[in-house]
């Protein structure tokens, strides 16, 4: 799979509009909604049974997609900022809910589901300093060395990590109502 070349350039996301992606239980898509497809630049036969990373950006640090598979495999969802990138280099900054499925009998996890809206830009004005020194340290010291920083970098603050999203989203219940509702919908 080859992977695109990065651009400095901006998708503008409808606030109106919202992405769904699901996956099996390894990251592999099983499930895009019409708006995810048209802003990942990819047609769906594209994205259907790839991994996810897909549309990773190189600009997300490895730590925050390593809490959120420790999160997830363990049935516990987690909100998130993420930088993605479109089949064209292009990016897009969402707020996302990563939220577990099981099996309703065996418990056992059958997949994942990945709710997302536009990012604002207060939000990605907090982050992104965040993950441009995560990604130093990756890049210097591991990912190990990283989770430690983030850690520390929360202890300091004495927050969670999900107070410091909430925090960083500006979280007055609205995403949560939206995620909410987009489970009803597509759970």
């Amino acid at each position: 799979m080859q992977r695109p070349t990065p651009k400095n350039e901006q998708i503008t996301l409808d606030p109106k509009r919202y992405i769904v992606s699901k996956t099996d239980p390894k990251g592999v898509i099983t499930y895009g909604n019409d708006y995810f497809v048209e802003i990942s630049g990819y047609k769906e036969a594209e994205l259907i049974g790839k991994p996810h990373n897909i549309i990773r950006h190189p600009d997300m640090p490895k730590v925050v997609f390593k809490l959120m598979w420790d999160r997830i495999q363990k049935g516990q969802a987690i909100m998130a900022v993420v930088k993605n990138m479109a089949k064209d280099g292009r990016y897009y900054w969402v707020v996302t809910e990563f939220e577990s499925k099981k099996d309703k009998l065996t418990n056992e996890i059958t997949g994942y589901t990945a709710f997302r809206k536009a990012a604002s830009k207060n939000a990605v004005k907090v982050i992104e300093p965040i993950y441009q020194k995560l990604l130093e340290i990756e890049a210097q010291s591991g990912l190990e060395a990283s989770e430690q920083y983030l850690i520390g970098f929360l202890e300091e603050k004495n927050q969670s990590y999900d107070e410091f999203i909430d925090q960083v989203v500006g979280n007055n219940g609205i995403f949560k109502l939206f995620f909410a509702a987009m489970k009803k919908l597509f759970g």
